[in-house]
């Protein structure tokens, strides 16, 4: 059975004590057992002979990886699960002991975790998120024969391996699955924070919903402002906001809010059936269809499918090869590290024309925007 081991200082402290009280670069670029036995042998009654213990192997420790959660942690069926996903294939695949952190819930204490699992020894840890960017460019200084895997961010350091995705490119493929399934020609848009990164989700659906209906009336909100960033774990606001949306006339509506989605979901729900009608949600990162309870699903269109757990895999793959690379790594769509989920049969019918689209991306025929039109 796999075990996940979350460290605290406290446990950390107590560890360090039963030790003490026990005996004796430049920057690049990437486009992607049981314990031994002795036996003994015994001869006749007046003599005794003992043979020595074989020669044994002590077992390999397994390979720790830590990982530090954003906040909502595993189970928020979104971003955190992406990555999630991906360490749990490595667990698989690999045999290694991962450990789990998730900050506080002002997030004051990402660097400090990072610290603790750097300070135990950890030899690769990975920060899910742009928030943990100053907290990785300290740590990664402070203990530079650690390596760092960081989501969404850049830090400049040889032993910190920056993931970074085109975000705009998946959004731009279900911005048109968006337009080509809505009646009305209004959808909406709903950014947790306010902030270049997920502008570039907006600027990318947009331009999707406008390659293929030029006259569609987009309708974009924020959960929140930074420097608040509850609007990416807020699903009461996520519903809210959904159903003014719906009541507006959007009949789909695209969220890039981690989980307050989950509230959007629930709109889409309930607005259904409240109006005997049929309203879509598309949901972000993971393919959402897959992770949300049955009765929510028949209302999820498709998911813009981040891949952070190819991002994560990836990189423990390198890692336990001998293969890490500091430096910068795109996933954009010619490496499948963005794209867009078919779960549940709601696009089946759409896929030919979405799949162009993609192809006039990655051949540069169609340059996506990455922020928002003025």
């Amino acid at each position: 059975m796999r075990r996940y081991t979350k460290l605290f200082a406290l446990v950390s402290v107590l560890a360090l004590v039963a030790a003490a009280c026990g005996g004796g670069g430049g920057e690049t670029t990437t486009t992607a057992g049981e314990a031994p036995t002795t036996e003994t042998t015994a001869a006749a009654p007046e003599e005794t002979t003992t043979t020595a213990p074989p020669e044994t192997t002590p077992p390999e420790e397994a390979v720790k990886v830590g990982m530090v959660f954003d906040i909502g942690g595993r189970g928020d069926q979104s971003f955190n699960d992406a990555a999630a996903a991906g360490l749990d294939r490595a667990v698989a695949d690999f045999g290694i002991e991962p450990l789990e952190l998730e900050p506080s819930a002002g997030g004051e204490n990402r660097e400090e975790l990072l610290r603790l699992l750097s300070e135990q020894g950890v030899p690769l840890i990975f920060a899910i998120g742009f928030l943990f960017t100053d907290s990785v460019a300290a740590a990664a200084a402070d203990f530079p024969d650690t390596k760092y895997g960081l989501i969404d961010s850049v830090v400049d350091a040889p032993n910190v391996a920056s993931l970074v995705f085109a975000e705009e490119q998946g959004s731009f493929l279900v911005g048109a699955a968006a337009a080509l399934k809505s009646q009305t020609g209004k959808i909406g848009f709903i950014g947790g924070v306010e902030i270049d990164l997920i502008k570039k989700f907006q600027a990318g659906f947009e331009a999707g919903v406008k390659a293929v209906n030029p006259d569609a009336e987009i309708i974009v909100q924020y959960v929140s402002q930074p420097p608040d960033f509850s609007g990416f774990n807020d699903p009461a606001r996520g519903r809210e906001i959904g159903t003014a949306m719906y009541e507006q006339g959007a009949d789909v509506v695209y969220h890039a809010a981690g989980g307050t989605g989950g509230g959007l979901f629930e709109a889409a729900k309930e607005y259904s059936e409240a109006n005997n009608t049929q309203v879509w949600a598309i949901g972000v990162d993971s393919d959402q269809y897959n992770q949300v309870d049955d009765a929510l699903k028949p209302y999820i269109l498709t998911s813009m499918l981040k891949r952070v757990d190819v991002a994560v895999y990836n990189t423990i793959e390198a890692f336990v090869n001998g293969e890490f690379q500091g430096g910068i790594v795109v996933f954009d769509l010619s490496v499948d590290g963005v794209g867009y989920s078919t779960s549940g049969g709601f696009v089946d019918d759409i896929v030919d024309q979405l799949e162009d689209f993609k192809a006039k991306i990655i051949s540069g025929e169609i340059e996506v925007p990455t922020a928002p039109a003025a």
